[in-house]
């Protein structure tokens, strides 16, 4: 990717869908994280100011680097043009948290009849 990529990283975290936007993103020195790098917000002279860009904002002031763990990812695109990072609710939508259970535990007295 060039140097002017951008990418829009979606995840989930604290029970709220994170929506952020960063120029690196690599897979990272920590086994099961994700690296984002040089993240990138609005410009500040906008009239407009929207509360949950500003939460990011400030979130992540003074961050240059951050791992995301790999099961909180949901979605990271390269995008052309940047939008507004945002923090929206996880429920009434169609996200669910990863992992989730594949199985589930064997009832408490199976075990002994064997």
């Amino acid at each position: 990717m060039s140097a002017k990529s951008l990418y829009k990283v979606v995840f989930l975290s604290q029970g709220k869908v994170w929506e952020i936007y960063a120029r690196t993103v690599t897979q990272g020195t920590l086994f099961g994280f994700i690296e984002v790098e040089r993240l990138v917000f609005g410009e500040r002279s906008t009239v407009v100011i929207d509360p949950s860009e500003e939460r990011i904002r400030s979130e992540f002031a003074g961050v240059r680097r951050t791992w995301l763990p790999l099961h909180s990812i949901l979605r990271i695109d390269v995008v052309e043009k940047q939008g507004i990072s945002k923090i929206s609710s996880a429920e009434g939508g169609n996200v669910s948290p990863f992992p989730t259970p594949i199985y589930a535990p064997a009832p408490s007295g199976d075990l002994d009849n064997k």
